[in-house]
């Protein structure tokens, strides 16, 4: 299901031609881009301009490594999956506004009809033609479309249902980032524990020695010995 919802991402941003590259990057983490074109059976030019789609979108990472010998740079991807489905989300979150306000516009306003031509008014553009059609003069009907009202919740009902999914992923994303971020956390705590640990060893250590040091009776100065005349 995420491959699917990923897919629709990378097809929105760069063209549906190009939903073949989240199986590249899907569960990977730096793929060469030679790799990339060489699995999409592309030019590595058309896969960058993918790729450059994506970064600009925020929804793939890289870093890149110069080789010494030939001296150009060879760019490493990664796909950000939490970005993608936060960006399908917002996308999906703005068409379902859009369709609620078309949804309102049917169930509160009149709409008018040329059954002869098939064009549709609202109430104002009808009035101002005096409910006649202008293009072959048959008077405009109210037009009250059950099916139009009908599709338009089943696509609410429908990107509702694609929310929920997301929001799944996302909280089972966000719950492994919180478990990385405590490992991380731990991590590092214990590392400076054990670097002031070994601090204190370094410092008792040079304190030690200069205690010792300072024990040590001082050797008595030998006189130089006056000669004979």
């Amino acid at each position: 299901m995420q491959v699917d919802l990923l897919e629709k991402v990378v097809s929105d941003v760069t063209g549906k031609s190009a939903s073949k590259i989240v199986k590249a990057l899907y569960g990977k983490q730096n793929v060469n881009e030679f790799k990339i074109a060489k699995g999409l059976q592309l030019t590595i030019n058309q896969t960058r301009n993918i790729l450059y789609k994506l970064s600009d979108a925020g929804l793939v990472s890289f870093m890149r490594k110069k080789d010494k010998r030939k001296g150009w740079y060879t760019y490493f991807w990664t796909l950000d999956i939490e970005k993608c489905l936060l960006f399908l989300k917002e996308a999906i979150n703005k068409d379902i506004e859009q369709l609620k306000n078309q949804l309102s516009n049917r169930e509160t306003k009149r709409f008018y009809v040329c059954k002869s031509c098939g064009v549709e008014l609202n109430e104002e553009n009808a009035l101002l033609n005096e409910f006649t059609c202008k293009e072959c003069g048959q008077v405009y009907e109210l037009n009250v479309d059950i099916k139009v009202i009908n599709d338009l919740k089943g696509k609410i009902g429908k990107y509702d249902k694609d929310l929920e999914i997301i929001n799944k992923e996302l909280e089972i994303i966000q719950a492994e980032n919180l478990k990385k971020l405590v490992r991380r956390d731990a991590a590092e705590k214990r590392k400076k524990i054990k670097e002031r640990a070994e601090k204190r060893k370094i410092v008792a250590k040079e304190k030690k020695k200069l205690e010792k040091s300072l024990k040590k009776p001082k050797k008595a100065e030998k006189k130089p010995k006056k000669k004979r005349l």
